[in-house]
């Protein structure tokens, strides 16, 4: 059987703007009274100095849009970035959109019919035999299992499959008078806005991705939640995910290297999603790992913040654009459920 290998990435993201700014010119008169305060210590130890927005909150306050205004919008911005982190992926991968036997797209920061998959593929000029999967509401974690069904469809038919994840996380700054609470000014404090696509071929040279494993807290689903709202989707986010996440990634990881002679001590190269600064402390913690070992993950959230989905992917980019990449990686995130998901990449020659 065709082993699947990731042969090409593409990011592409909208402009971006310094966490200071964005406190200072907007934020900083979004929340008031105590909760002011609080929100900006909130807001300087987030991680993040810069961020990026589709829908800039200093050029365009969005917070009282209606959920329908927020979709129209959804779609008129993720099809130029989605299209964008496509192209260059391709490109990287020596393909064309014809050659795309299956087209997985992940987002869940809107909704429309037709969708972002049907649309790129339209716009792209895809085959018309060309499969497609929607993963919606999966949140932070998503490009795993995207990545896993891309790498599946590729043993089984031995065609290439394209993952795109792309999330506008700025359109769903909440109003200033609705309910706001510690989770929700974390929420603004660290989402952004990116789209990131991988080209997963049978068999060449790149990383060949040998498992996609996962892990599902389910007496903990009301730690992480995404309303649908009158007035866009709200986040819900408790203190207690970290706590939650420590007592499960050790075991997700040892079973994953173990299933395949390995252990961590043989990963070059770790892709973390960054869900904040805590989760890479715990990870970092519970996994034993050197402090360099999430360089890329720290750096990610520092410069782009949590862009949901396509973040993990971002650090692998960022991974294997370093001067030495890496020979054995491997990728977690964290998200709804809670759910742990994890996969293991290793270069092929």
């Amino acid at each position: 059987m065709a082993v699947p290998v990731i042969a090409g990435l593409g990011t592409a993201q909208p402009p971006a703007a310094a966490q200071d700014e964005l406190w200072e010119g907007f934020f900083a008169k979004h929340f008031s009274g105590t909760t002011r305060a609080l929100a900006e210590r909130i807001f300087a130890n987030s991680g993040v100095s810069r961020r990026q927005a589709a829908v800039n909150p200093l050029l365009e306050d969005v917070s009282d849009w209606p959920t329908e205004r927020r979709m129209r919008r959804y779609q008129v911005e993720a099809l130029p970035l989605g299209k964008e982190a496509v192209g260059r992926a391709l490109t990287a991968a020596g393909l064309d959109a014809g050659d795309v036997g299956l087209f997985v797209v992940c987002s869940c920061t809107g909704y429309a019919t037709p969708g972002l998959d049907i649309l790129l593929a339209r716009d792209l000029g895809m085959a018309p035999d060309a499969q497609r999967m929607f993963v919606g509401h999966m949140g932070c974690y998503a490009a795993l299992p995207g990545l896993g069904a891309a790498g599946d469809f590729v043993t089984a038919r031995g065609r290439p499959a394209l993952l795109l994840c792309a999330e506008l996380t700025s359109l769903h700054i909440q109003p200033a008078g609705a309910r706001v609470d510690t989770q929700q000014i974390v929420s603004h404090a660290l989402f952004s806005d990116a789209a990131v696509a991988a080209v997963v071929v049978p068999g060449g040279r790149g990383y060949a991705l040998r498992e996609v494993a996962s892990v599902t807290d389910t007496s903990t689903a009301d730690h992480m939640t995404w309303d649908v709202t009158d007035t866009g989707f709200r986040m819900g986010l408790s203190p207690k995910v970290p706590q939650v996440l420590s007592r499960h990634v050790r075991g997700l990881v040892d079973g994953l290297l173990a299933r395949h002679g390995r252990t961590s001590s043989e990963v070059d190269g770790w892709a973390v999603h960054p869900g904040g600064p805590r989760i890479l402390n715990v990870v970092e913690r519970e996994l034993a790992l050197p402090p360099e070992a999430l360089a890329a993950s720290r750096a990610v959230l520092d410069e782009h913040g949590n862009c949901s989905s396509p973040t993990v992917l971002l650090i692998l980019d960022r991974l294997l654009r370093a001067p030495a990449p890496p020979d054995r990686i491997v990728m977690l995130a964290f998200g709804p459920g809670l759910t742990l998901y994890a996969a293991l990449l290793e270069r092929d020659a």
